[in-house]
């Protein structure tokens, strides 16, 4: 599935019109640029609980500041439009585990769900209703230490394979499998100590695995369905969810 991302500035100043509906167990794609002018910064930074102001305030480089705030500050332009009510009204509450969920008096609070991920001057968000989702969104980075990172935290059978490919594929491989496990262990509610226990398995095609699933045995197999995204070249994204069959973009100029 193919992603569009949209401007920031359009997201976040754009009216509220009407709430879209969500029907059970769908799932809507939100990708969102986040390079934003002074107004739109100021405009999410409103819209912040004091949790997130305090965490965007510890970051050190200003540019990382700038995409958490417009990232979390798109978050609630998105879910407003699901809830029927103001970005500055949208509450939100964490797990132990850390994952977000929406709190307060939403008229659907108790089953609508999402999930957010940025990465550099991009932002993903999942939403879904009456189903856990996860999604996660990573620049291809080639100084990344591959080698190390998969034969410590993936399965065995993923590392061997990112071995076996050539230099110049093994960085895609590994961000391939990356946010394939980590938008399954988001769905779950499961921190990074998880990833070893998803064993991913990437179709082969000519790119490298056009698909994913969770292989059987796993610890989470039958449990969780994933699916891989096209986000543009230089880019890896996936979604995962129970139910994956009612996957579409969201998009402004479609609601």
């Amino acid at each position: 599935m193919l992603i569009s991302f949209q401007s920031i500035d359009q997201l976040t100043g754009t009216q509220l019109q009407h709430s879209i509906s969500l029907e059970s167990k769908a799932v809507h794609l939100w990708g969102i640029e986040l390079e934003g002018s002074a107004r739109c910064f100021e405009r999410c930074l409103g819209w912040l609980d004091e949790t997130e102001r305090h965490r965007a305030a510890r970051l050190v480089r200003e540019q990382d500041r700038r995409h958490y705030v417009l990232a979390h500050g798109g978050l609630r332009a998105v879910l407003s439009r699901y809830l029927g009510i103001s970005p500055c009204l949208v509450s939100l509450g964490r797990t132990e585990a850390g994952k977000p969920f929406v709190t307060g008096n939403a008229q659907e609070h108790s089953v609508i769900t999402f999930n957010l991920s940025h990465a550099h001057n991009r932002a993903l968000i999942a939403v879904s209703k009456a189903q856990e989702v996860g999604v996660d969104l990573e620049l291809i980075r080639s100084e990344v230490d591959v080698a190390k990172l998969s034969e410590r935290y993936f399965a065995p059978s993923e590392h061997t394979l990112i071995m076996q490919a050539t230099e110049e594929q093994r960085a895609m491989i590994f961000f391939r499998y990356w946010v394939a496990k980590e938008a399954v262990l988001k769905a779950r509610g499961i921190g990074l100590q998880g990833l070893a226990s998803c064993e991913i398995v990437l179709g082969m095609t000519e790119n490298i695995g056009a698909e994913a699933q969770i292989r059987g045995g796993s610890q989470l197999h039958n449990e969780v369905q994933v699916r891989l995204l096209s986000c543009g070249t230089g880019w890896e994204a996936a979604v995962a969810a129970q139910d994956l069959n009612w996957v579409r973009q969201g998009n402004l100029e479609q609601w």
